[in-house]
């Protein structure tokens, strides 16, 4: 009788804890929703991030979607095993390491590269998707598409970010897109105002396609003809049917480290997320940032001189590992990570940040490539402990601004560096036919000393989302606060005049007190942070206070 006792007190002090219940979070309540409806009718934690995904397309095409790519992390709640799935979006193979040299030999500028053909990489996210269906998905595949089908069908809301960007390049495509302006402006070419129902047909039409007859449909075929052609429209790209059919998402080992109690994972190359984020969570053990706290100066002076140092290694090293060899052992070696944290000195910026020499690096050159701040992240956990961490991208704002069947493309390929060499060395993320372009996308898994995952998260941001996602971890690991809080604190990042800190209140008075020892300055910085952590009583999500992102409970 007394174990009944104690089994019942249980299950009213701890609910969620005895009866285990999935959780969702996005960056819009219309896909949080999608992924729940899923996780309702018993399906898996990747069946509710690929619902996600799907509805992300529809609801947030300025962000991601099946006209891109991403990088999917899954937790498998019985055998604690980790995997990752590469769907990253690949050069056709036109492409060369001229791609983006003008007649003089020099990179173009962005924005002659960017919009157009030129910029669209093969998307990957529909092979990741059948990928990570055929592996752990339960319900039907054709069930996955029921939300995001509804939502194009029969019309949803415009969101206060989806009206700014349409304000933004309501002129560009006026000029230039008008299948896009045709979607996205009204009859008199004016950017929808927040509210307006939107309806996108054609992209109903390929998703019920898509729904029926299997992700081939995307890539042979009616649809791979209209992307072809869509290329080809303005500013060429010259993608083949043949670069469709051909793409493949990939299969990769998880690029872990430990960070004090913890063991931190994440995407391998082509990201730089997880080794860029281990690196600086290496380079910063030694100091005490409990100790320090959230409101301390100093300690965001170390997070700025870790991620300096850092990131430069990221510029010279990191790029598609099936092109070339990337060092991430001897970036993430014990011994290297101490000399380079050795290299911060407290109080005081160091001022002048090279790359280091990790051991097995290659000859390299460091060379800058531009990443704008698009993306999405999602996550998703079930009820049998299963979860997914999933960043999916068309890179910028609207992509390529080109739209086929209803979606918009992706202008991935800018992410590469448009210079091939530098100082007579090759850079690593050059352009190349059939390689993935590096990207900053860090989806990430936090286990506890016994192995157990306590935290799933990941965020949008171009280059800073390396430092959101940074941030977050050091707010929930090292300083004890709930991932709300943590997604919370300010944003840093860095330019050369300094670091950047976020223009809000907390983040102002930080930069004001970091600017007293080191060059900073409080800028505006958006983040789309979402999270997934496991409490006293289950699991709980939380999404970016600065987003219209949502989370949900089953």
């Amino acid at each position: 009788m007394r174990k009944l006792f104690a089994a019942l007190l249980f299950l009213l002090l701890f609910p969620a804890a005895a009866m285990a219940q999935g959780v969702v979070a996005s960056a819009d309540p219309r896909a949080t929703e999608a992924g729940r409806e899923m996780l309702r009718q018993g399906g898996s934690a990747t069946d509710a991030a690929l619902a996600m995904m799907l509805a992300l397309t529809v609801v947030e095409p300025q962000s991601s979607g099946i006209g891109g790519g991403g990088f999917l992390l899954h937790h498998d709640g019985a055998s604690g095993v980790i995997d990752t799935i590469d769907g990253r979006e690949t050069a056709p193979e036109s492409a060369d390491s001229r791609r983006f040299l003008g007649p003089d030999d020099k990179p173009m500028p962005f924005l002659s590269a960017v919009q157009g053909g030129l910029s669209v990489g093969v998307p990957g996210n529909m092979r990741l998707m059948a990928l990570a269906h055929r592996r752990w998905g339960k319900l039907e595949w054709k069930a996955l598409f029921a939300p995001a089908i509804r939502l194009a069908e029969e019309g949803f809301d415009v969101t206060p970010p989806l009206a700014a960007t349409m304000k933004l390049l309501g002129p560009v495509w006026r000029e230039k897109f008008p299948q896009t302006a045709a979607l996205y402006l009204d009859a008199n070419g004016e950017p929808l105002p927040v509210g307006t129902h939107i309806r996108n047909p054609a992209l109903a039409k390929l998703l019920r396609q898509l729904a029926e007859q299997g992700p081939d449909a995307f890539y042979k075929g009616e649809n791979a003809a209209a992307i072809v052609n869509a290329v080809a429209s303005f500013n060429p790209g010259h993608m083949t049917l043949g670069d469709l059919e051909s793409y493949r998402a990939k299969e990769r080992p998880a690029v872990c480290g430990s960070y004090r109690r913890f063991t931190v994972c994440g995407m391998g190359p082509p990201s730089s997320g997880a080794t860029t984020v281990l690196q600086m969570l290496g380079m910063l053990e030694r100091f005490d940032m409990k100790k320090l706290g959230k409101d301390s100066p100093q300690a965001w002076l170390l997070i700025g001189e870790a991620m300096r140092l850092a990131y430069a290694d990221r510029e010279k090293y990191l790029g598609d590992g099936d092109f070339v060899p990337v060092p991430v052992a001897g970036l993430l070696d014990p011994d290297y990570l101490k000399r380079r944290s050795r290299l911060i000195a407290p109080g005081r910026a160091r001022g002048s940040y090279q790359a280091g020499s990790p051991p097995g690096a290659p000859r390299r050159t460091v060379a800058v490539q531009a990443e704008t701040p698009g993306t999405t992240h999602f996550v998703a956990v079930d009820r049998n402990g299963d979860i997914v961490s999933m960043t999916s991208t068309i890179e910028g704002p609207f992509g390529s601004q080109l739209i086929a069947n209803g979606m918009a493309l992706n202008n991935e390929l800018t992410d590469f560096t448009f210079a091939p060499e530098k100082d007579g060395a090759p850079v690593a993320n050059r352009v190349q036919a059939g390689k993935r372009p590096l990207s900053s996308m860090a989806p990430t898994i936090v286990y506890d000393e016994n192995g157990k995952p306590v935290l799933a998260l990941g965020s949008a941001g171009g280059k800073r989302i390396i430092m959101h996602v940074m941030k977050t971890l050091v707010g929930v690991l090292d300083w004890g606060l709930p991932a709300d809080q943590a997604i919370a604190l300010p944003n840093i990042f860095f330019d050369d005049q300094g670091l950047t800190i976020e223009a809000n209140g907390e983040g102002t008075a930080l930069a004001a007190g970091v600017a007293r020892i080191a060059p900073a300055r409080a800028v505006d910085m958006t983040s789309k942070v979402t999270a997934l952590e496991r409490t006293a009583a289950g699991w709980r999500g939380a999404a970016d206070p600065r987003s219209v992102g949502t989370a949900a409970n089953e």
